[in-house]
């Protein structure tokens, strides 16, 4: 029988349990339908298996995005100097430095992400390549509320602003969360800081199925890796490879979704608790909101910030948006 609650046991074998963590899964293999939020997708191999996902020929966004970035380099350069650029969901900082390399003498660099190793990892190589900048890293989750540590913020309170927040992340949110998350990045940067947005609009389903279930399996991998986390994680027994991963479009919430699909039944179990799987039940990992430029502008309204500008790309409907709070 399928738990309806959500109490969390501490084996002795898991010394270092996130309670966070523990109690996001119960709940969610607790709920009908379940589910998973997609934040704990970036572990450290989640993390390293998204950035093959960027490299893919299906997955078009990171190519449409770097293309933008690239094409906006003059545009940067007349921004006022001394900024300090925080990232929200840094990952491997990939696309940072076209943006650090087109800022006219950028003074700080902060990148915020909830995987720490690879944000570690990340933020050595750019000070590698900006000995220049003042380099942090933020271990956090940035859709949670935010705070600078006491040694940052002065520094970055008398600094320009800029924060960054590419891949069409933000799509991971539904409208509601990503007007919180918008809401709470304006209290965290402060005001007059401006924020430039990766997002997707895409509705073309031959090209979202695609760039969310690749030939390879790259995203496949990927989506397992969550059930191989909970497994080293929380004691549980999932055979991954027992699950198939399914991408499919829902044109009315203008969403890709993404799903583990279990073909048989079969049960589950962690911390103390049994979760049962039916033939053809699947546990929904991830949302991909695909925001149109109107459609995003009215969420940043009504966050607070005032949309100034957006670049669409030449071949696809991704866009960067530039906005001021």
């Amino acid at each position: 029988m399928t738990s309806q609650t959500a109490t969390v046991l501490h084996p002795p074998d898991l010394p270092d349990l996130n309670p966070e963590f523990s109690t996001q899964v119960l709940e969610g293999l607790s709920a009908h339908p379940k589910r998973i939020p997609s934040t704990w997708f970036y572990d450290h191999r989640g993390s390293e298996l998204f950035e093959q996902i960027t490299e893919l020929n299906e997955y078009y966004l990171t190519r449409s995005e770097t293309a933008l970035l690239r094409n906006l380099h003059d545009e940067f350069a007349q921004l006022p100097a001394g900024a300090a650029v925080i990232e929200f969901g840094s990952g491997s900082s990939r696309k940072t430095p076209l943006l650090l390399g087109a800022l006219n003498a950028p003074a700080s660099y902060t990148a915020i992400d909830i995987s720490g190793d690879f944000l570690r990892q990340s933020v050595r190589g750019l000070q590698l390549r900006f000995p220049q900048l003042d380099v942090h890293a933020l271990e956090a989750d940035f859709t949670a509320p935010l705070h600078w540590p006491a040694a940052l913020e002065a520094d970055v309170r008398q600094q320009p602003r800029i924060g960054f927040f590419p891949g069409s992340t933000i799509g991971n949110f539904t409208p509601e969360q990503a007007v919180r998350f918008l809401h709470g990045a304006a209290q965290f940067l402060g005001p007059g800081a401006h924020l430039l947005v990766g997002v997707d609009g895409t509705q073309d389903k031959a090209k979202l199925i695609p760039a969310y279930d690749d030939a390879r399996g790259v995203t496949a991998a990927f989506n397992r890796n969550l059930l191989t986390r909970i497994n080293r994680e929380l004691g549980a027994d999932f055979n991954a490879q027992a699950f198939r991963h399914v991408a499919r479009f829902d044109p009315a919430h203008s969403r890709i979704e993404m799903h583990l699909l279990s073909p048989r039944p079969q049960t589950v179990r962690l911390l103390g608790q049994s979760f049962t799987f039916a033939e053809g039940e699947t546990l929904h990992t991830e949302n991909s909101y695909k925001y149109p430029v109107a459609m995003f502008q009215r969420l940043a309204l009504s966050a607070g910030w005032t949309p100034q500008k957006h670049w669409l790309a030449a071949d696809t409907d991704v866009a960067l948006h530039w906005l001021q709070r």
